[in-house]
């Protein structure tokens, strides 16, 4: 459970309420498919639960098992059901695919029918999306606006391209991260990139004092062509660009790889 509505829920006790009621209203002979490894869904459950439940990311439930360039083993009860070639990056989207084949598997599809099904599956726009490479420089875009998404992200992206520079551009734009609610988990989100560049205009908090932790590798601007300048200054051929928001960042994207593509000619 991701604690990412601060702007609608008074806390993380609130949410898991909202929570709880709609655990009571799946009927018995219904499935509820959960993540074995939040505490927080596990205390929901707790409260009371009718309904059968099956978890993923734990021993006893769906696991991916040994991982490939080109995917994972899905696991059930220690038992393998099959090789999901998948090429959706990071443990979330490993994770989304093993609830959707246990739903499948509730429904009567076979785990094995269900893996190959899912094998053609298409990524979504705005999830780690590719916006095109100008001077040697990948410029990628995702939806990634809070801690946990940008950790997972940023973990994804880092699997896939190894030790090259990754480059972390983020927009905290939601009302949450807007307001400073998550402010105190961000440094820690942002660890494993190699430069991180945030974009600081309408805060209600610090950037810079919450981003303190990453020390020089982490740059803060509330002026976006000032900080359109310095990201363009700091990358090199080879560099990963991932830019992080829910909105359109002001076709940060775009405006970026032109700014390359020009320095190249």
């Amino acid at each position: 459970m991701l604690f990412r509505s601060a702007d609608i829920f008074a806390d993380l006790a609130a949410i898991e309420t909202q929570f709880h009621h709609l655990v009571r209203t799946v009927p018995g002979n219904g499935l509820i498919v959960s993540n074995g490894g939040d505490a927080n869904l596990e205390r929901v459950l707790k409260r009371g639960c009718w309904t059968p439940v099956e978890r993923y990311g734990v021993t006893g439930g769906w696991q991916a098992g040994a991982r490939y360039a080109d995917g994972f083993d899905v696991l059930f009860n220690g038992a393998l059901q099959g090789r999901m070639r998948w090429e959706l990056l990071g443990e979330h989207n490993a994770a989304n695919a093993l609830a959707a084949i246990a739903a499948a598997r509730h429904a009567g599809v076979p785990a094995t029918t269900a893996i190959e099904a899912l094998a053609t599956f298409k990524n979504v726009k705005r999830r780690m999306e590719t916006k095109g490479v100008a001077a040697g420089v990948t410029v990628y875009d995702d939806f990634a606006h809070h801690p946990t998404a940008i950790a997972t992200t940023i973990a994804g992206l880092r699997t896939k391209i190894g030790k090259a520079r990754l480059i972390a551009v983020l927009e905290p734009r939601s009302n949450t991260m807007k307001q400073g609610a998550l402010k105190d988990q961000l440094a820690g989100s942002l660890i494993d990139a190699d430069r991180v560049f945030c974009y600081s205009a309408g805060l209600g908090w610090d950037a810079a004092a919450a981003l303190s932790p990453l020390g020089a590798k982490a740059s803060v601007n509330e002026n976006f062509d000032a900080l359109l300048a310095q990201i363009s200054d700091s990358v090199a051929p080879g560099d990963h660009v991932l830019v992080m928001s829910n909105g359109g960042f002001g076709g940060i994207h775009g405006k970026l790889l032109s700014r390359l593509t020009a320095r190249s000619e």
